[in-house]
């Protein structure tokens, strides 16, 4: 098969692009995501049309954040737009007159990565996504690994703290409470109160509230030193560390890849995370260590990885 479509769908907007055999966007086409699930389907179905004028497109893949079933046809479960046992596959094929394969949107991206991006050269690979959330997914022997009812992966709704932290999907003390966006933001907050006198640069970025402190202050601030920027990320890569030694013990991958908005600290945050996986490996000073590696293709691994799995249907 020759040309795909890859679908990413983001939060305010949604990315269809054509991709080629090597992994290569040759267009892309970019709409805002609306706020309704039908409002989706339609921008899905526009902006597919809009990126296929002139290419001779086969099949178009597309990436949901939430829970795919094993036929990669109904989303199960979206936490963002409302799904619930959502048709996505037939709906869009309807509009679009192409066959579709939907896919977890973390899936698509780990699949991307394993077969254009840093995986390359290993047949066992396991991705985790540190977003807002913290996504993953898991190739071994060289296939993606969906689980029996393709709900797979979901690395961040492990529950690493009995009774811990509440989190968004009802449950208490998961992965993505401690290692994730939103808790780097909150590991900066706490420590912005508790030592205002270490996080002057970066309380200076907002403003100069706890309060105010984003994302992207703590990262300019870390890049410049400030020291509870730079705690901050430390205390998340503490986290995702310990995780990825547990994701060792199950799956014995020769890499993990890390990929998602924070990965793009690069070694702020990579190499605290190989110190805190190598020191919570179990009998790590006897075993072969699996490479903690980089994600290469940024945002557009989801996109290029939808792609390449309607390729191959």
């Amino acid at each position: 098969m020759g040309l795909t479509i890859g679908v990413d769908i983001g939060g305010t907007k949604i990315a269809a692009g054509v991709v080629d055999e090597e992994g290569s966007i040759l267009e892309i086409v970019k709409v805002p995501t609306p706020q309704t699930s039908e409002g989706v389907v339609d921008a899905i179905a526009t902006a597919v049309h809009d990126v296929s004028a002139g290419h001779p497109v086969e099949a178009v893949g597309i990436g949901a954040a939430g829970y795919v079933d094993d036929k990669r046809a109904t989303v199960l479960f979206a936490p963002n737009i409302r799904w619930r046992h959502e048709p996505l596959k037939d709906k869009v094929e309807q509009r679009v007159g192409l066959p579709v394969v939907v896919e977890n949107d973390a899936n698509a991206a780990a699949w991307g990565e394993y077969r254009f991006g840093a995986g390359q050269g290993h047949d066992d690979v396991i991705c985790i996504t540190l977003g807002t959330g913290l996504g993953g997914g898991i190739i071994i022997g060289n296939k993606l690994r969906r689980g029996r009812f393709g709900v797979a992966g979901e690395f961040g709704h492990i529950r690493m703290v009995p009774d811990g932290l509440l989190c968004g999907c009802g449950s208490q003390g998961c992965w993505e409470q401690y290692a994730s966006g939103r808790a780097l933001v909150r590991y900066a907050k706490q420590r912005a109160v508790a030592q205002p006198e270490n996080a002057a640069l970066l309380l200076s970025l907002g403003d100069g509230t706890p309060e105010g402190i984003q994302g992207q202050h703590i990262s300019r601030a870390a890049r410049d030193g400030d020291k509870v920027a730079v705690d901050s990320f430390r205390e998340l890569a503490r986290w995702a560390g310990a995780g990825l030694a547990d994701l060792a013990s199950l799956f014995d991958p020769s890499a993990f890849i890390v990929g998602g908005g924070v990965s793009d600290e690069g070694e702020l945050v990579l190499e605290p995370i190989r110190k805190s996986f190598r020191r919570w490996l179990v009998g790590g000073q006897y075993r072969p260590h699996a490479q903690v590696l980089a994600a290469q293709l940024g945002g557009k691994a989801g996109l290029v990885g939808a792609a390449d799995l309607a390729r191959q249907g």
